[in-house]
């Protein structure tokens, strides 16, 4: 079953690329990093021939199946940002970050994208005495009653709220920048497989492309090329989408202005009211894959669509029908730091650990400095040619992922059993 968000719309494959080409930049992969880094660049300097390479269709990955969340979420705790780079940088990195949100809105306001945005921010809800702790130790805390009002779940405690998110449709964004990319000169093949990256080329399927600058955009994919098993590990991440509720039911829930929602718990939920008033709601807890996997099959786990069902029916009171559900894989760097850098030809992006609507747009305006030489405040970001050291091996790596996972999980038991 597709993503909610691709289902409903007429996607009509591009052609795939006709042979060997030569370009000044070819992109490998046509999701968010993809699209924005060939968007900004065509914007930058028109005369440069550019091609995006994609092995299914614009939005087939990540960027059609998410959340919809347009946040200033960065992975690695701002703390950790400061010990390693400075109180300056590391306020650099989250404020450009933030300002991003706003940037996404306005480009597809500009570009007649008509992606549903609503920039209503994001609560992040307390319901146990362990998340009130948590949620007290970080900015923007909001007493019972406060979080209550904007997000009417059950056993609310308490809450964190940032404005710095916006709900969207992460498919209408991903097809309305592809197209808004073709506008400015960009070549977008699709049906075209990427299979190895090179300085200087790009081998697919249906040719070599020759290029001054080689990108690697391919997120939860890095890992099916040759010689990046390791540079990213594909974790999934599943879905599900309700029915429209009945104003009734909002009327209770609130998230009057489609503000994201979440938790304190340690495994990730995440959830947002659609513009057609669906609840969309997904969570981590699906296992990692020996040696890196990413196939179809993977995109379904029975389990986990039952606890996320359950969750739901715990968070709201409600059992709605469910219309759809799916998955896909993220890409996790071994330090969780998402990096965007450039180095003898060979550009990169990715490893946002499923914050990366917004943070893609900021890798495509970083990559674009990049190549075009300019020396911007986003060049000088810490994330900037940021090196990941790579996973462990097979077992080690399988056996390693899996075990947080379970770990991740039994905490959230023991807390809502009241232990520490």
């Amino acid at each position: 079953m597709p993503s909610f968000w691709l289902a409903g719309l007429r996607v009509e494959p591009r052609p795939a690329l006709p042979g060997p080409i030569t370009v000044d930049v070819a992109v490998a992969g046509g999701g968010y990093t993809g699209l924005w880094t060939a968007y900004y660049l065509a914007r930058a300097d028109p005369s440069l021939r550019i091609a995006v390479l994609e092995a299914a269709y614009a939005g087939f990955g990540a960027s059609g199946r998410n959340g919809g969340w347009c946040s200033g979420l960065f992975p690695v705790p701002t703390a950790v940002l400061v010990r390693r780079y400075g109180a300056g940088p590391a306020a650099a990195m989250v404020s450009t970050l933030n300002a991003t949100v706003d940037e996404v809105g306005r480009v597809a306001a500009a570009e007649g994208i008509d992606c549903h945005f609503a920039k209503g921010g994001t609560i992040t809800l307390a319901r146990s005495p362990a998340q009130v702790r948590r949620a007290r130790a970080g900015p923007g805390f909001l007493d019972a009653d406060a979080a209550s009002a904007m997000c009417g779940a059950s056993g609310v405690l308490g809450g964190t709220y940032s404005p710095h998110c916006a709900a969207l449709h992460p498919a209408l964004l991903a097809r309305g920048l592809a197209a808004a990319a073709e506008r400015r000169g960009v070549a977008v093949y699709e049906n075209t497989r990427v299979l190895r990256l090179t300085r200087g080329a790009v081998r697919t399927d249906h040719g070599t492309v020759t290029a001054t600058t080689v990108v690697r955009a391919l997120e939860g994919w890095t890992a099916t090329l040759p010689g990046h098993r390791r540079a990213l590990a594909p974790v999934y991440s599943l879905m599900l989408v309700t029915q429209p509720l009945p104003a009734s039911d909002w009327a209770r829930i609130g998230l009057a202005r489609r503000e994201t929602f979440s938790d304190h718990r340690h495994m990730v939920v995440y959830g947002q009211r659609t513009a057609d008033d669906r609840l969309a709601f997904g969570g981590r807890g699906a296992p990692y894959h020996f040696g890196s996997a990413v196939r179809p099959g993977y995109d379904r786990v029975p389990g986990v669509f039952a606890m996320l069902r359950r969750d739901l029916r715990d968070m709201f009171d409600i059992d709605p029908p469910v219309a759809y559900e799916w998955g896909g894989p993220l890409g996790v760097p071994r330090d969780w730091m998402p990096s965007v850098g450039l180095a003898d030809g060979m550009g990169w992006g990715g490893g946002y650990v499923g914050d990366g609507v917004a943070a893609a747009n900021l890798a495509g305006r970083t990559l674009a400095d990049l190549i075009t030489g300019a020396d911007t405040e986003l060049t000088r970001l810490p994330w900037v040619n940021h090196r990941s050291r790579a996973w462990e091996p097979e077992p080690l790596r399988w056996l390693g992922i899996n075990a947080a996972l379970r770990a991740t999980q039994a905490r959230d038991v023991w807390e809502r059993r009241g232990l520490r």
